[in-house]
């Protein structure tokens, strides 16, 4: 089994320490730098253009970050480094600007965000990156459609899992992803406790890491039944609260 202590060595900073989008805003260059400086690891989104580039935004929509109408998929590379977020001198980056900037020196966890219809060619773009790429890095995802390709298409690349819910039909559907060689979970901090993380964590020694953190309680909640957490909002201590 892949060592993946590092993933869990630190707090993982959401979308980068941001400031909850009032200057640093989320998943930015700056926001990136932020989060190594301190020393945390860092979390990001990564959609694809339509020039096949893994590009880093949370949203499929650029209204709310960009202020423009239109979808990721619908632009370039190079349009959307033009689009500035939240009106501040940071613009929409690639995943190897990220790269660049990080160079191994904490820890990255990418989340790849599927459109069904416009994401063909994202798992395999994302893998050659980070298989040239030296630091300590893992890719997950909500859509179950993309984690099907992690192994052919980013192989040796730890792959995980995002996932929510406590209802029988969605546990029952990440059990059923237990069969694409997963290798941690990322798992949303009010649906804890619930079987499959106590399965994964307990039976199969799989790390769990929680979203998203912002306050004591979910601190608390995530050290009594996962491994580390995804934080926003504040800056935790470095030491793994035990």
């Amino acid at each position: 089994m892949t060592d993946l202590s590092w993933l869990i060595a630190r707090p993982v900073a959401h979308r980068g320490f941001h400031d909850m989008n009032k200057t640093r805003w989320e998943n930015t260059l700056s926001a990136f730098a932020a989060a190594a400086e301190r020393g945390y690891a860092i979390e990001c989104d990564v959609h694809i253009s339509s020039d096949g580039v893994p590009v880093i935004i949370h949203d499929g929509d650029l209204k709310r970050l960009t202020g423009q109408d239109g979808f990721v998929w619908q632009r370039t590379a190079a349009e959307l480094a033009t689009l500035r977020i939240g009106g501040t001198k940071d613009h929409i980056p690639t995943l190897e600007e990220a790269l660049d900037l990080i160079d191994g020196r904490v820890p990255l966890v990418v989340e790849l965000k599927g459109v069904p219809g416009h994401d063909a060619g994202l798992v395999a773009a994302v893998g050659r990156l980070l298989k040239r790429y030296e630091g300590k890095v893992a890719i997950m995802s909500f859509d179950h459609w993309l984690i099907r390709d992690f192994a052919r298409d980013a192989p040796g690349i730890p792959g995980g899992l995002t996932a929510y819910g406590t209802e029988n039909q969605l546990i029952e559907a990440h059990f059923a992803m237990l069969a694409h060689d997963l290798a941690f979970t990322s798992y949303a901090a009010g649906d804890l406790p619930n079987p499959f993380v106590s399965f994964v964590r307990e039976k199969l020694k799989m790390p769990v890491i929680t979203w998203t953190v912002h306050d004591q309680p979910a601190v608390d909640l995530t050290f009594k039944y996962a491994d580390q957490m995804t934080f926003e909002g504040f800056e935790p201590d470095l030491v793994k609260v035990a």
